[in-house]
């Protein structure tokens, strides 16, 4: 429990870094479809499965990642169904690490 608090919590504080997932979403226009579609392509072209999820802005947000690659993907999708990538990269780590003041 713990360890999915604390990459929700990291996940948040990224979310949070990226200036705006808005701002995010028009820089990613292009980057965008169907959410069966992108998943399948992050799924079959990239072994990635979904690591964490939060909302923000009435949108979902979601990090998948490969443990196999390192490979890693944010997306946002809206009410719509349409999903963004929003970042994307390499290096992946699951990390938990207890936030100062927090129990250990």
């Amino acid at each position: 429990m713990m360890k999915e608090l604390s990459v929700l919590s990291a996940f948040f504080a990224l979310m949070i870094a990226t200036a705006g997932v808005a701002k995010a979403q028009q820089a990613t226009a292009g980057q965008c479809g169907p959410r069966d579609t992108v998943l399948g392509q992050l799924t079959d072209r990239y072994g990635e499965t979904r690591r964490a999820a939060g909302l923000g802005a009435g949108k979902v947000m979601e990090l998948f990642a490969s443990e196999k690659t390192g490979s890693w993907t944010i997306t946002v999708t809206t009410a719509s169904g349409m999903t963004c990538l929003v970042a994307a990269g390499q290096a992946f780590q699951d990390i938990a690490v207890a936030l100062p003041g927090e129990g250990a």
